[in-house]
């Protein structure tokens, strides 16, 4: 990216001041996620973010698995995010998991105990809230934290050892129990977790780090510049320091807080979204409702309209709620810029030709795009009976309806104008069949003293394809449902999926697994590569062509 299409932020201030005055001679960031859950499009804002710097300052990014609660923790979720990191377009420099420094991050905690700056503390976790105190009230010390340095290095390689149960014991920082600052009384650094097998050690360790000392010591082992983090870590910042002030860290990363990405209509939260999977309100962790990097994958998002969305909302030091409208602008642009032109009919009516010969079927070429000859164009086949849009047609309507009426005339995409004659009904009224006529001199012309009402799409009915399409819509009813006190099954959007039997023209049927269409006059589409696996021709609606939803919200 060139410096003058840069984003800027006050992230990239701080890196390019550094720069600037020498006190780094390169930008080494870093993304850390949890291998708990597969990522949602709030992490792609972080990894835009790591990745983006440091490709565009020169530098490096790790990716590093926090992988220190190996109970919620699986090789599942590992293998994931690599998936999404690199869909998104990223290569990380160094991939490391914190458990690589398990040993390291022991000895610094043992350090810790020799200059009396932690303790082994036998509170139970119910007594550590209490002795913690309130925001407005200190804490009270532990009655163990007083310890000599020669009782904490035995108690605390006894841990280690296995000696002690679950939740029997645990390793405190020693520094203020009437901080303001809640994370500085005494902030627990190692608790027992016996049994569990983990993914990377297996059951080497039966003690583990907490987040706040395995992060700080863990960037200073990798040479980290500038740790990223959203806000919520602000307040940890203090503790983040005080780590690395008082061990032998081979350096001292700054923390650098921003906004976390809410987003309308959905849930950023992981235990949200695994009670949204493991309740059966969705699909899956890739479901194409849910906001999963591979829900949005499966969906047909494109990795440059997320990175695109994501620069677009910008960083900034106040969280707020960004409207799903702009994450479906941002791939409605980059589709209407690079996905192919298809005809599907989503709710089929038959037409007879009447004039057009039984039997015969001709070859017409369609464009691919109609603002880039580049991209081509297809053969799609006319035949005598064709199906087009139910609501592409009425008997009778207003100079503003611009598609067929009776005895009106259209323009069939790519092909002829077509004049409506009669309306078949069946035995409950409902029209069941067109009849109309062609005219044979309007090939790629308009006709001689007629006007035209307007354009519509259309499949040969014997020559089109039976496929599915699935009409995803947005999973939630109410704008911010973690705000709502109300189970989230109940503010579920009931028309979030609906799937309807529809006719494609002849070329989707070579769709490949995941590539993207817009179908002309419906919005862009995607072929499901899950049930691509299975020989089926499965459409997913990426978005509509238009923000159909801003004219809902103004109604509401």
């Amino acid at each position: 990216m060139s410096e003058q299409n840069r984003p800027t932020n006050f992230i990239r201030q701080i890196i390019e001041a550094d720069l600037a005055g020498g006190k780094h001679e390169k930008i080494h960031t870093r993304f850390p996620p949890e291998p708990n859950g597969y990522l949602h499009i709030g992490h792609a804002k972080s990894i835009v973010l790591n990745f983006g710097i440091a490709e565009d300052y020169g530098g490096e990014c790790n990716l590093r698995f926090d992988d220190t609660n190996p109970h919620k923790e699986d090789v599942e979720y590992v293998e994931a995010i690599k998936e999404d990191v690199r869909w998104l377009g990223y290569q990380w420099s160094g991939l490391y998991y914190a458990s690589d420094y398990f040993e390291q991050l022991y000895q610094f905690a043992v350090e810790l105990i020799e200059k009396g700056l932690a303790y082994v503390c036998d509170l139970t976790p119910e007594q550590v809230r209490e002795y913690r105190g309130t925001l407005t009230e200190p804490g009270r010390e532990s009655p163990y934290r007083n310890r000599s340095v020669e009782e904490n290095l035995d108690l605390f390689r006894r841990m280690r050892a296995g000696e002690f149960p679950d939740g029997s014991r645990t390793l405190r920082a020693k520094i203020d129990m009437a901080s303001p600052n809640m994370n500085m009384r005494d902030p627990t650094l190692y608790r027992i977790r016996r049994g569990a097998i983990h993914h990377q050690t297996g059951d080497e360790w039966c003690i583990y780090p907490m987040y706040d000392f395995t992060h700080p010591i863990s960037d200073a082992l990798e040479g980290i510049t500038h740790s990223l983090c959203t806000l919520e870590f602000e307040d940890h910042r203090p503790l983040y320091d005080w780590v690395l002030d008082h061990i032998s860290a081979p350096c001292h990363p700054r923390q650098i807080e921003f906004a976390r990405l809410n987003l309308e209509y959905t849930v950023m939260s992981k235990r949200k979204l695994t009670q949204l999977v493991e309740e059966g309100h969705v699909e899956g962790w890739d479901d194409p409702r849910m906001p999963t990097i591979a829900g949005l994958r499966r969906r047909g998002y494109t990795p440059a309209s997320i990175r695109d969305f994501c620069n677009r909302i910008g960083v900034t030091k106040v969280d707020g709620t960004v409207e799903m409208g702009m994450l479906e602008a941002a791939v409605r642009e980059d589709l209407d810029r690079t996905a192919p032109r298809r005809m599907a009919v989503l709710d089929p009516l038959k037409v007879v030709i009447t004039n057009y010969p039984e039997g015969k079927v001709e070859t017409l070429e369609a464009p691919n795009h109609p603002k880039d000859e580049a991209m081509g164009s297809r053969r799609v086949k006319l035949t005598r009976e064709i199906y087009i849009d139910r609501a592409d047609f009425r008997e009778s309507a207003n100079k503003k309806y611009k598609r067929l009426v009776l005895g009106g005339e259209v323009r069939l995409r790519n092909a002829y104008t077509l004049i409506c004659d009669e309306a078949i009904k069946d035995d409950q009224g409902e029209i069941v069949e067109l009849r109309c006529h062609y005219d044979p001199d309007t090939l790629g012309r308009n006709p001689e003293g007629r006007k035209v009402r307007g354009v519509i799409h259309w499949v040969s009915a014997s020559e089109g394809v039976p496929a599915e399409v699935r009409l995803y819509d947005r999973l939630f009813r109410v704008p911010n449902p973690a705000a709502e006190d109300a189970p989230l099954g109940e503010l579920l959007n009931p028309d979030s999926l609906q799937v309807v039997q529809v006719v494609v023209e002849p070329a989707l049927a070579d769709a490949a697994p995941g590539e993207r269409f817009q179908f002309e006059r419906e919005g862009y589409f995607c072929r499901d590569a899950v049930e691509a696996e299975q020989g089926k021709l499965v459409f997913n609606r990426v978005v509509t062509l238009r923000d159909s939803w801003a004219k809902v919200e103004k109604k509401e």
